[in-house]
């Protein structure tokens, strides 16, 4: 099937390469910067959800495209969870198939890690874990909601307004206090028990989650 794929894609003017195995395709995104890799769940050796995960463990952002037989609900989420970007079941339309190819090629690379990091901070959103250098960190829901706004905007200053549409639905008025509340509990947890200032206030525009210095 790959070789037939790729004979399709080729004819339609992609310019495509493939490889047998889990094992291989890090070494080939590694060393080449595609501009989307789809890859099947049922390889040889390590599967393609742990070759999604090494590959964002490794820094590789090209889009990813998960294509399988396997079409259960868990599979789905193992697969987005693990830093795919879309998800294929066979049988498929090979036009479906160049059609998503596409549309995750426009999207582009840029960093879409699966855990995000500031520091030594670092939130997991699918498995809804937050650490600081290495100690579990238990938060509420809406704690959890807004340290992620923070940590997908690392050095950006977000109004209590920003912070708001993200973390909460629109019964909070803009008025109200309760992001100025959630960012004491927050600085409670995350910052005061490790002698950390990373949440900061702009007076006047808002709060940031400070990035580290440069070593």
């Amino acid at each position: 099937m790959a070789r037939l794929l790729q004979r399709g894609l080729r004819d339609d003017g992609f310019v495509t390469d493939v490889c047998g195995s889990g094992e291989d395709a890090l070494w080939m995104a590694g060393s080449t910067p595609y501009d989307a890799i789809v890859l099947d769940v049922m390889l040889p050796g390590i599967d393609g959800f742990e070759t999604c995960r090494r590959l964002r463990a490794d820094q590789v952002w090209a889009p990813i495209l998960i294509l399988t037989a396997r079409d259960s609900v868990e599979d789905r989420v193992a697969g987005l969870d693990g830093g795919a970007d879309d998800y294929l079941a066979k049988p498929f339309s090979f036009a479906e198939l160049e059609a998503r190819i596409r549309a995750l090629v426009r999207r582009g690379s840029d960093a879409r890690p699966t855990v995000l990091r500031v520091g030594d901070l670092e939130l997991d959103p699918a498995g809804r874990r937050v650490a600081r250098a290495g100690t579990e960190i238990s938060l509420s829901a809406k704690e959890f909601a807004l340290l992620e706004t923070f940590m997908r905007n690392p050095g950006a200053v977000l109004s209590r307004l920003q912070l708001l549409e993200h973390a909460w639905d629109y019964e909070y008025e803009n008025r109200s206090n309760v992001i100025d509340v959630y960012v004491r509990y927050l600085r409670e947890k995350i910052d005061r028990p490790f002698g950390c200032e990373s949440i900061e206030t702009v007076r006047g525009a808002g709060y940031r989650i400070r990035e580290p210095a440069p070593s």
